[in-house]
């Protein structure tokens, strides 16, 4: 084990809060080993350090810098095998709710409650054993082109994950964000054919985020949507960057985009209150955002480089509970959204050993 780890499994072995992580197609590792288990919180977006904040923005936590010694390391390639999992088995009351939650979705867009909603499911996994070095290593390993994280704190909770979606990139008054929406699993087609459900979600999103920045960007580009590969799923993913005013503010910026449409719905606030009335359960941490904000130490010049935390996974003790959610418009089918979520479950499934 090399020293970066070594450190962190000391740190942990102590119950100090740390967060160690991997950006997409990045050679590095980045460490935070907050030396104190104080509970440090955002106020205003100007602090330094890492940020892990939840679903509703109740809780934003941060690691901050000048608390904690920072460590880096190059990747390593370590051998893995990935863990082939019979995706068929599952519970089928859970199937049964979730098809529910996914109907009566598809019914209130019908009744022109919202346009789309994002709804989701937790599934509990029990695991055989659990090494935490271990299992991000194989993340990180596994899906290189995404943001894995490895987060502790003792008043907060274990996370880990491999998220595709990037939240915002910000430097000086500089950003790019993306509009990312669309789902299907990978089979080694020569060619990533989408149907109008998923370009009509893709659109959804990237309109909302454009106009949402238009308020506060002076000028903002569009790429053309493309097809993105995440571990073996695949996205539409589209490139949004552009120039900020001189008066917006990062908090603005972070408010006006969170929670997206890829993880919430639109119109937001409608679309948020149907997800917390009817999913019957707390998401925290998923579909929150996490990263670096106002972060100096590894560019130079202070940066946040957020990303919303999909594919993720909170560990107790014994057991993982691992967090999935399906964009649900009117053309959506209750039992293809189950398999989708099964798809996404893969994700971690394929780093665990589960009992």
């Amino acid at each position: 084990m090399n020293n970066f780890f070594s450190k962190t499994k000391q740190h942990y072995n102590k119950n100090l809060p740390f967060v160690i992580y991997s950006k997409p197609n990045a050679e590095s590792l980045y460490g935070l080993l907050q030396q104190n288990n104080s509970l440090y919180k955002i106020t205003d977006y100007t602090e330094k350090g890492f940020v892990f904040a939840s679903f509703d923005e109740r809780q934003l936590i941060l690691i901050p810098e000048n608390e904690s010694e920072i460590i880096t390391s190059e990747k390593e390639t370590t051998s893995f095998n990935s863990i082939e999992i019979d995706d068929l088995s599952f519970d089928p009351e859970a199937k049964f709710q979730y098809e529910y939650l996914v109907a009566q979705g598809i019914q209130a867009i019908k009744n022109e409650e919202f346009k789309k909603v994002v709804l989701s499911r937790s599934e509990e996994v029990l695991l055989s054993e659990f090494d935490f070095i271990e299992t991000f290593q194989h993340l990180v390993q596994l899906y290189p082109a995404t943001f894995c994280y490895c987060f502790f704190h003792p008043n907060v909770g274990f996370w880990m994950g491999a998220t595709p979606e990037k939240l915002l990139k910000a430097n000086g008054n500089v950003f790019e964000t993306m509009a990312l929406a669309g789902t299907q699993k990978d089979s080694n087609q020569s060619e990533i054919i989408w149907q109008q459900k998923e370009k009509d979600e893709q659109q959804f999103v990237t309109d909302f985020i454009v106009k949402r920045l238009r308020e506060f960007a002076a000028s903002v580009v569009v790429s053309e949507p493309y097809s993105l590969k995440a571990g073996s799923i695949w996205h539409i993913k589209t490139d949004i960057s552009g120039v900020l005013k001189e008066n917006s503010t990062l908090e603005e910026v972070i408010d006006t985009l969170h929670p997206t449409p890829a993880v919430c719905g639109l119109p937001k606030k409608k679309a948020k209150a149907f997800i917390i009335e009817n999913e019957k359960y707390d998401r925290t941490f998923y579909s929150g955002f996490l990263g670096e904000l106002n972060s100096s130490f590894n560019e130079g010049k202070a940066s946040s480089d957020l990303f919303v935390n999909l594919r993720s996974m909170q560990i107790l003790e014994n057991k993982a509970i691992l967090y999935m959610g399906c964009g649900i418009t009117k053309e959506s089918i209750p039992e293809k959204e189950w398999e989708e979520s099964v798809n996404k479950s893969m994700t971690m499934k394929r780093v665990l050993k589960i009992a």
